[in-house]
Formats: C-alpha cells, structure tokens, sequence
C-alpha cells in the first residue's frame, strides 16, 4: 500500500526541466499530505512566472497518480523565499553568473588559431558534431563576438534565445549541440558588432556564467583569431581543459598559429594538438590528394611546438554548401573520426562515457 516515503520517492523523479535536477532535491516540495486517498503539497517555484511551472506540474500529477491509492492530486505553488533560492543556487556571488550553480561541465575545449581565414569555426563546429554523435552532450559556445559564424553554419532559421529566471537558455541544433552567440541576440543577425574590448570580455564572460548549459560532457569554444582580449579573457575567465591549435599550409598561418601557442603557454593552458585543416583536395575522379596550397609542414609545426599532430583535414566544398544552408550536422565528417579518438585519449580519463547516440 502507499505511503508517505513512497510518494517522496516518486516526486523525486521529477524534473525541474531548466535545471535538470529533482524538484525534491532542489527542496522544491513543502507541505506534504496524504489522506483518504488524496496527495497534496506545495511546489515552491524560483518564480512566479516560471515557463515550465505547468509542465512540473502535470509531470508530478502523472507520477503520483500512478501509485497505488492515489485517486487525486492538490498541488499549491508559491515562490521560495530568499532563503530557500539561496540554498537552491548555492550562494554563488553576482560577478559569478546567475547560472553558474546549475551549470556542470565536465570538460571546456577551446579552438584557437593565430589568423582568421583558416577554418577554425568550421572545425569547432564540425568537432562538437563529431562528440554529439558519440553520444556525449555537447555546448558550443561562440566567442567570435565581433566576427560570429556558429549560428550560420547550425541552424537553419534565426532563433532567438529564452530568457529564464535561471539564465538565458542557449538555442539547440537539430542533433541537440547548445549552442551561445552574441548573433543570436541581434535582431538582425547581418548587424555589426561594433564594440571595445571591455564589452566584448563582458560578453563573453556572461555567455559562460550567466547560460544555462546544465549538463554537458564538453564545451566547445570557438575563440576569435589572434591574441586579443576576447581570447585573453577565455583564458583567464573560463576553466579550460585545453586549446585546440588550427592551422593551415601556408607558412604564415604556421607563423601566427606560434604566437597563439605561445599565448597559452604563457598562461598554463595545456594544448591538446594541432589541427592543420585545407590540408589538401581530393580528386573527384582518380582520388589523389593534391596539396593545393603546397606542401604539408604540420607535423614540423607540432613537434616545434611540442604537442600531437592530430590529423590533417581535406578542402571539401560540401563542407561550405552545408554551412551556408545551417546544415553542417549532415556532414559526414569521416576524417573527423580519426582526430577525435586521438582527443579523447589525451583528455583527462575523467571524460563521461556516452549516455545516447545520434545517429
């Protein structure tokens, strides 16, 4: 028969949606009654004007209908105390961000390059697609404030980011990738970011403390070229895992790509490997690589500066077309295969194991 500590156990499977946590854990349930067959409690809302509040609710109902004896369900709402949401957010201070307690991020991986031209936010792009159809949860956060491309590449139509009294919750990708860019708050996403350096760290530093990313296995952050204050702020705001270099066969993109290692060095930020991407293209009819831009330098590259050689990545015009039309999750990506086992053996071992596979 029903009891009291089997109605506790079933609410406790129920999720607050925005912080992916039990409403019994985040000390959301007060008042609980079971007589003559009628469960009744109050669900203290972070606020009143919660989006989801319906959606809890019913969530609850369902649950709790479905246990032996339950013939109906009172649910009151009010807002939690001060109290209550300090405990419920942890305390965490105002400069930190408003999303920060909820926010668990298991690994931070930034993409740098030292030019812009060489397809870094491609290939952070095309990385995070690579991890999410390994099954792990990914975000993408796009901190080329004055230069944004990820939304372009992802997402077939303008969306816009929801407010929530947690945070602003990023926008999804088809496959579900999280995605944050200062393109998605515009209203008209051709329009020119015209702003100095402490707006742009500011930005940054918000879509890191101030987005509710929840969950993730990895982050992915598509870092603006070069060794500016965008970048600089990344670094020291953000608790990176490590830097991914991108460059290209040019010797001046291997000359740039130094400085940025340098950079990283020179603020302890492991590097995990080199990318050399427009790498080569591969004949349509005989399937011969042609190194359009001369010849591959990489691997000298990488053993100067100390670190893998991760692999080396073909021109390939699908790439564009799918990225034109926010398509790039149909990519293929069977080179990425490769570069992203090796990653994963250099990461710490305290990556996740995959939950689910996109397919």
């Amino acid at each position: 028969m029903t009891d009291v500590s089997a109605i506790w156990e079933a609410l406790g499977k129920v999720m607050d949606p925005e912080l992916e946590r039990s409403i019994v854990d985040l000390g959301m349930v007060h008042d609980l009654t079971f007589e003559g067959g009628m469960v009744s409690f109050t669900l203290a809302l972070t606020t009143m004007a919660c989006p989801l509040r319906g959606q809890i609710q019913e969530d609850a109902r369902q649950q709790l209908l479905g246990l032996e004896g339950v013939r109906d369900v009172v649910i009151n709402t009010r807002e939690m105390t001060p109290a209550e949401k300090e405990a419920v957010f942890g305390g965490q201070q105002e400069d930190e961000g408003s999303a920060v307690a909820y926010n668990h991020v298991k690994h931070v991986l930034a993409v740098l390059s030292g030019k812009g031209g060489v397809g870094k936010s491609s290939v952070a792009a095309l990385l995070a697609v690579a991890l999410r159809r390994k099954g792990y949860t990914v975000g993408l956060l796009d901190a080329d404030v004055t230069g944004p491309s990820i939304p372009k590449m992802l997402l077939r139509e303008q969306v816009h980011p929801l407010a929530s009294p947690l945070g602003i919750q990023p926008v999804e990708s088809a496959n579900g990738i999280k995605i944050m860019s200062i393109n998605l708050l515009l209203a008209d996403p051709n329009q020119a970011v015209i702003w100095r350096g402490p707006l742009i760290s500011g930005a940054i530093k918000q879509f890191w403390g101030d987005v509710v990313w929840g969950d993730l296995d990895y982050l992915i952050v598509d870092l603006p070229p070069g060794t500016s204050d965008a970048s600089l702020t990344v670094m020291q705001a953000i608790p990176l895992d490590g830097i991914l270099l991108v460059t290209t066969p040019q010797s001046l993109a291997g000359m740039v790509v130094r400085k940025a290692s340098s950079m990283a060095s020179q603020l302890g930020i492991p590097l995990l490997g080199l990318i050399e991407n427009m790498g080569y293209v591969r004949c349509p009819d005989c399937g011969k690589e042609i190194e359009v831009f001369g010849p591959s330098y990489a691997a000298e590259l990488a053993s100067a500066m100390r670190v893998p050689l991760l692999g080396r990545l073909p021109i390939n015009p699908e790439i564009a077309t799918l990225g034109d039309g926010g398509r790039l999750e149909e990519y293929p990506a069977a080179e990425f295969e490769p570069l992203v086992e090796r990653l994963l053996t250099i990461i710490p071992e305290k990556a996740a194991r995959p939950a689910n596979v996109v397919r």
